[in-house]
Formats: structure tokens, C-alpha cells, sequence
């Protein structure tokens, strides 16, 4: 039996100012947009259902999708292209993601918690990163659900176009199918040049930079 989660923080900032969690989704892909959302749940929210999405079945985190829509106050999701992630890098993009979910929150944030370590402040807006805070507050932990949910769909939209990689069963992760796909057939026009596409020692891309 699956042992049971801790319950999650509803906000980490004391002083009851609106708060937003970002996290995103498809970081390590080879191939495929990022993904980031930022959700605002109501004061005192409380849901023990929510994990980070890496904890969760497919169809825990489609039926919690649902759920946080309807609860939240604001949730958006931001998109960053594999064309853009070669031309800033993966970090900067991951970022930018989150600022494009932030921008489109029909509530304004006061404060912003954001899964892992490093962040760009949004706004001068006050903003703390935590580490694992996928697992430990509830915004956080939708956001990753977003996140996962929205990127998981437009990566089966993407296996329609391109189904040599098999992205509907690895959303563009380093697979070792993935990879053998990509040596046998090249590179579909969503793939991230500047990866180590073939895992390669030492090889960054398929192209000479």
C-alpha cells in the first residue's frame, strides 16, 4: 500500500499577501516546448490530494487538473518554444515560462514560491525558491500538475506530426528509443539542436556549432 503524503503548506509568506507557486515541466526533454504554470489558490486552501506530479498516475493528475482549475483563484499556463530554448538556454527559458504563466493571471500576485533554486524576479514582485516545493505547498504542487498535463497534451499532438520518436509514450525525454529514433530518422523541426541529442560523450548536438 502506497504510503500517504505529508499534507501540504497552503502559503509560505507570513505576512497574507497573495501568493502564486510556479513550477515547470519538460526541462530535461531533447524535444518540445517548455511548460510552466502559476496557480493562486484561495486563503487557507486546503486539497490532501495534491503531490507533485511526479508522485501521481496520469489519471490522478488529469482528474486533479479539473479540480484546480475550478479552485483556484487565477491559474495560468506560459509556453516556451524549442526554437527559443536553443537561442537562451534550458534555465532561462524554464524561467521565462513561468514569467509567461505569471503574466497571464487574471489575479496579481504579491509573492511568488517557485519549485527549485533559481529564479528571475518577476516585477521586483518578492519571490522565494524552494527546493523539492513541489512536494511541500499546494501551489506548487498544482502548478507542476499544470504544467505535466499541458505539455504531456501537446506532446501527443506532436507524436501525430512526428511519430517516429514515440513521444506519446516519452514526451520527449532521453529514451534510449527516443535517441535511436532520432539516429535512424534525424531531427523533427521541434528538436532542441543544442542538446546532447545522441548522448554522445562530449557531443552537445548533431551540429557543429
Amino acid at each position: 500500500m502506497k504510503k500517504e503524503h505529508a499534507p501540504l503548506a497552503s502559503v509560505l509568506n507570513s505576512q497574507n499577501l497573495i501568493e502564486a507557486g510556479c513550477d515547470e515541466a519538460g526541462r530535461g526533454c531533447l524535444a518540445g516546448s517548455v511548460y510552466a504554470a502559476a496557480v493562486i489558490f484561495p486563503p487557507d486552501y486546503q486539497n490532501p490530494r495534491l503531490n507533485d506530479s511526479k508522485q501521481l498516475s496520469a489519471h490522478q493528475r488529469n482528474e486533479l487538473r479539473m479540480q484546480i482549475e475550478n479552485d483556484a483563484l487565477a491559474w495560468a499556463v506560459g509556453v516556451v518554444t524549442a526554437e527559443e530554448i536553443d537561442k537562451i538556454n534550458i534555465l532561462r527559458a524554464s524561467i521565462l515560462a513561468m514569467h509567461r504563466a505569471l503574466d497571464q493571471l487574471g489575479v496579481r500576485p504579491e509573492y511568488i514560491i517557485v519549485d527549485g533554486n533559481r529564479f528571475i524576479p518577476y516585477h521586483n514582485l518578492p519571490h522565494t525558491t524552494v527546493v523539492k516545493g513541489d512536494g511541500k505547498f499546494l501551489s506548487i504542487a498544482a502548478a507542476s500538475i499544470l504544467a505535466k498535463t499541458y505539455r504531456d497534451d501537446y506532446m501527443r499532438q506532436m507524436h501525430e506530426q512526428y511519430p517516429y520518436y514515440a513521444w506519446d509514450r516519452n514526451a520527449g525525454y532521453p529514451t534510449k528509443a527516443h535517441r535511436e529514433a532520432i539516429a535512424k530518422h534525424g531531427l523533427s523541426p521541434i528538436h532542441r539542436k543544442t542538446f546532447n541529442l545522441l548522448g554522445n560523450d562530449g557531443q552537445l548536438s548533431l551540429f557543429d556549432e
